[in-house]
C-alpha cells in the first residue's frame, strides 16, 4: 500500500500526540511492506498565527488530494475572544465538512495495568469495553440559524439533524456492534431511522 497522508498536527499537545500516531504509522508501514509518505500541513491557532486563517486554502487544497488525513488538536485561550468563525475550532468544523467525516468513533477500554491511573475504583472499570459512535455533521456544531451578540451576551444555536444524517451514523454503529458483542445502546431513535438503516 502506497498512501500519502496530510499531518495536521494543529495546537497544544497536537503535534505531540501526532509525532506518536507517526511513530505507530512508520512500524505499521515497516512490518507491513506499505510506504506512508507525509505533508505537513497548518490547521487551527498555528495557522492563524501563520496565515490569518484556522484552515488556509492551501491546506485544504493539499489535505483532499491526500489518501488520509492525520489530525491531532485545535484551539488555544488566546483566541477565545476571537469571532467563532475566525477561532481554530472553526477550522476543524470546516474540513471535518469537506472530508466528510460524519463518524466518530471514541472507544473507552480499561487497560488492567492503568487501572490505579483512573479517578474510579478499579472494580468499577474493570472490564470496560465501550465504543462511542458520535454524528460530527449535523447538530450544534452546524444547525442554522445561529447567532452570537457578544454585547449583549446572547448567543442562538439550533439542533437540527436529517433523518440521513441519524441513519448513516446509527447504521456504522450497528455494523461495529455486530463485529463486538451485537449490542447497542441508543437515545430514541424513530422506527422511521431504523428502517432506513434496514440491516
Amino acid at each position: 500500500m502506497n498512501l500519502k497522508i496530510a499531518v495536521l498536527a494543529g495546537d497544544g499537545i497536537g503535534p505531540e500526540v501526532t509525532n506518536e500516531a507517526l511513530n505507530v504509522l512508520n512500524a505499521v508501514a515497516k512490518h507491513g511492506g506499505h510506504t506512508f509518505n507525509y505533508e505537513d500541513l497548518r490547521i487551527g491557532g498555528v495557522a492563524i498565527d501563520a496565515d490569518g486563517s484556522p484552515l488556509p486554502e492551501a491546506t485544504l487544497a493539499a489535505t483532499l488530494k491526500c489518501d488520509a488525513a492525520l489530525l491531532g488538536a485545535v484551539g488555544h485561550n488566546k483566541f477565545n475572544n476571537y469571532p467563532p468563525s475566525q477561532r481554530p475550532e472553526a477550522g476543524l468544523l470546516k474540513i471535518r465538512a469537506e472530508l466528510g467525516g460524519y463518524a466518530n468513533l471514541r472507544p473507552s477500554v480499561a487497560y488492567k495495568p492503568l487501572a490505579d491511573n483512573s479517578p474510579l475504583r478499579a472494580e468499577v472499570t474493570e472490564g470496560t469495553d465501550i465504543l462511542f459512535v458520535r454524528e460530527l455533521l449535523g447538530g450544534l456544531y452546524f444547525g442554522e440559524p445561529r447567532w452570537w451578540d457578544k454585547d449583549k451576551k446572547l448567543a442562538h444555536n439550533t439542533m437540527v439533524y436529517s433523518e440521513a444524517e441519524v441513519a448513516r451514523v446509527a447504521k456504522i454503529a450497528f455494523e461495529l456492534a455486530q463485529k463486538r458483542r451485537k449490542k447497542v445502546s441508543t437515545g430514541e431513535m424513530s422506527k422511521a431511522v431504523l428502517d432506513a438503516i434496514k440491516l
